[in-house]
């Protein structure tokens, strides 16, 4: 059973390969995404103009955000490339019996 600070918000059904989903765990909006059976955790919500990432495109361990092209490291939350200047959180994450968990923000 997931530790209590991790909280259920998929199953690996909903989330194939390639894929990210937008989840909510408690006041926080987080994009989860599929990089060939790695499981990524990290805001939904671009640092630099508040879009959602979950609508941008998954390159790899990369996301680009939809409004300006902004590009993230789903491993480190560091932006990649501008206009976004300032990181995005990443989530702790844990897969166990099928089930996608989301944890404390790593530090």
């Amino acid at each position: 059973m997931a530790d209590a600070n991790f909280e259920k918000v998929a199953s690996l059904d909903e989330l194939a390969a390639g894929d990210t989903i937008s989840v909510e765990v408690g006041d926080d909006q987080i994009l989860v995404a599929n990089v060939g059976g790695n499981i990524y955790a990290t805001d939904d919500v671009c640092s630099h103009a508040y879009a959602m990432l979950s609508e941008g495109d998954l390159d790899g361990d990369q996301i680009e955000c939809p409004l300006h092209g902004a590009l993230f490291s789903l491993i480190t939350g560091e932006p990649l490339s501008p206009p976004a200047g300032e990181p995005i959180r990443i989530f702790e994450v844990l897969v166990e019996d099928n089930d996608i968990y989301i944890g404390p923000e790593k530090l």
